[in-house]
């Protein structure tokens, strides 16, 4: 199957960012943490939207999570079609992803799954992205040369691996693609570690930092705080003063989160119905 290559389309690039100092911040919580937050938040279904549906293997865990803002690309390693008919789609496509704001996650879509015919990230595209801005990718497929890409500073995220590269050739770029089950838009902020990733609707994005330090010092300060103090403790206390730790941490989401879920439906997290 032949898929002409079509130009970025009209997207979200342009957008307000957050400030450096606020994907810091959030980057120093797993992906959990802020998926915590961001579901007391969103008015979207937080159980099916943003996080990947499917498994995926994070092949870098050491480096830690990374955030970033989508720069979305279409490709079909098994078609020696594209690079035939548009040879210089790669430097085409690293020029489009140069001019978006950063830091940037390379978000890729693969035509071939479920099979894996090569890598258009290895050892070469990654130190390239890295030089452009990105800090990852997210490959809904496969990648090589992993102690490479450790050495450039880059993060994958992807399906399998491959020894090849076949024809990685992009399709189309700045466009909405669908890895693991799930959509992304083109500058969608995206949050990812060796759980998943999570990506963030912009109206979600402004709120995102305080809710997700919010449950996680919930967190330490109810249930986490109350078991680490239970030793030596009869059983029975010990049940006692985790159910007022719990009640204790519901009844502070709630309260905290009763704006979102009046004014916007939001707060639709495991606490919402308190």
């Amino acid at each position: 199957m032949t898929v002409a290559i079509r130009p970025p389309s009209p997207s979200a690039d342009s957008r307000p960012r957050l400030d450096q100092g606020t994907l810091l911040k959030l980057a120093r919580f797993n992906t959990p943490a802020v998926y915590n937050g961001w579901e007391q938040i969103t008015a979207r279904d937080a159980s099916r939207e943003g996080i990947n549906r499917e498994p995926l293997t994070d092949f870098m865990p050491e480096m830690g999570p990374i955030i970033g803002y989508a720069v979305t690309v279409v490709i079909e390693p098994s078609n020696p079609e594209h690079p035939r008919s548009s040879p210089g789609a790669w430097p085409r496509y690293w020029r489009y992803v140069s001019e978006q704001p950063g830091p940037k996650i390379l978000v890729v879509q693969d035509l071939d799954r479920p099979h894996a015919f090569g890598a258009c990230v290895g050892e070469v595209n990654a130190t390239v992205m890295r030089a452009i801005g990105c800090v990852g990718a997210i490959v809904d497929g496969a990648v090589r040369d992993l102690d490479e890409m450790r050495n450039a500073g880059f993060k994958a995220l992807a399906r399998q691996l491959a020894v090849g590269h076949a024809h990685g050739h992009p399709v189309r770029w700045g466009c909405p693609v669908t890895v693991f089950g799930q959509t992304i838009e083109p500058g969608q902020l995206v949050h990812a570690d060796q759980h998943g990733f999570l990506a963030i609707p912009p109206e979600d994005e402004p709120k995102l930092l305080a809710a997700t330090a919010f449950m996680d010092a919930n967190e330490c300060d109810t249930l986490i705080a109350t078991a680490r103090a239970a030793t030596g403790l009869p059983l029975p206390a010990v049940i006692d003063r985790l159910e007022a730790a719990a009640e204790a941490f519901g009844t502070a989401a709630a309260e905290r989160f009763a704006a979102e879920r009046a004014t916007r439906g939001g707060g639709n997290g495991e606490w919402a119905a308190r």
